[in-house]
């Protein structure tokens, strides 16, 4: 069986679109943006940045980790999302979690957060049905139309790879029976062989064929010359990001150290199944852009040259 080649995207921050065709010379094969309506610090809306990114580049996957799904109308979503694709010539990966870790975004929203799942999984269905049909009816819990046809289509065929983020057996369910793919966080390979064949089990026995499924990962990492301050950098920010202590986490959950420590670390996620890597550098102060040099210098050859 041919094995997929290794792909490499980062998280890309709104403040350095300037940068973005610099990036992409650099050789990243995707950049990615992530959202929350309110979280423990500042965030941007996913679709808005997806559709700046389309904008500053030519040749990139460009895509969303996460967009929270049940947060919005699913028509909204995949409208906004279509018109990305469209935009960037077909470009879109759209990875979607359900959220609840921070409840309050769907207070405002108006959302019930105990409904989140069910609500994800209707509006998954919802999406690919306006992507790739006209005259839709769908009638669900949550969405009730007859009649409607989505214009433009996304160029994609069948519209964006959706693509399911989590670490719980719900979402892992849900990969295997709606999505494109699967996106874990706070993984370790291990756990990342047994959640891939657990995803391969389920949809065997569902009857899906999982060619061409997006075996992603959202690690984040930490590189310096100093092995312990990487990991501390780590610890410092996940605690932040969580708002949880991460002293006794970061280790074990980020790649951190030297190019060369994190490098291994990488590739034993790829040994257990990773074919496509979302790195979130966690980075000194103002030294963002110098380490995506350095990503593309150091860990990029080493992936994908084994």
């Amino acid at each position: 069986m041919l094995v997929a080649a290794i792909q490499v995207g980062l998280t890309y921050s709104a403040e350095h679109l300037d940068a973005l065709p610099w990036v992409e010379d650099l050789g990243y094969d995707s950049v990615w943006c992530s959202e929350h309506l309110l979280f423990y610090g500042p965030t941007s809306d996913a679709t808005v940045t997806l559709g700046a990114f389309a904008a500053k580049t030519v040749r990139v996957q460009i895509g969303t980790a996460i967009t929270l799904l049940p947060l919005r109308p699913p028509a909204i979503t995949a409208k906004a999302i279509a018109t990305a694709d469209v935009i960037s010539g077909g470009r879109v990966l759209l990875g979607v979690g359900v959220g609840g870790e921070f409840p309050k975004e769907f207070e405002v929203a108006g959302v019930p957060v105990r409904e989140r799942g069910a609500r994800t999984d209707d509006a998954i269905r919802v999406l690919k049905q306006l992507w790739q049909e006209d005259n839709v009816s769908h009638h669900s819990r949550f969405t009730n139309f007859d009649g409607a046809t989505m214009l433009p289509k996304p160029p994609s065929p069948g519209g964006p790879p959706i693509i399911i983020a989590g670490r719980s057996e719900a979402a892992m369910r849900r990969a295997a029976r709606l999505g494109d793919g699967y996106m874990p966080y706070l993984f370790t390979p291990e756990r990342y062989a047994q959640a891939k064949a657990q995803i391969e089990a389920q949809a065997a026995a569902a009857g899906r064929d999982l060619s061409g499924f997006h075996w992603t990962l959202y690690q984040f990492t930490s590189v310096g010359p100093e092995p312990e301050e990487a990991l501390q950098r780590a610890v410092a920010r996940l605690s932040r990001q969580y708002n949880q202590d991460f002293s006794q986490l970061a280790g074990r959950y980020a790649a951190t150290g030297t190019p060369e420590q994190v490098a291994a670390r990488l590739r034993a996620f790829a040994g257990a199944g990773v074919r496509h890597f979302i790195l979130i550098p966690i980075t000194p102060a103002g030294a963002f852009l110098e380490h995506v040099d350095l990503y593309a210098r150091e860990l990029l050859p080493a992936l994908r040259n084994g």
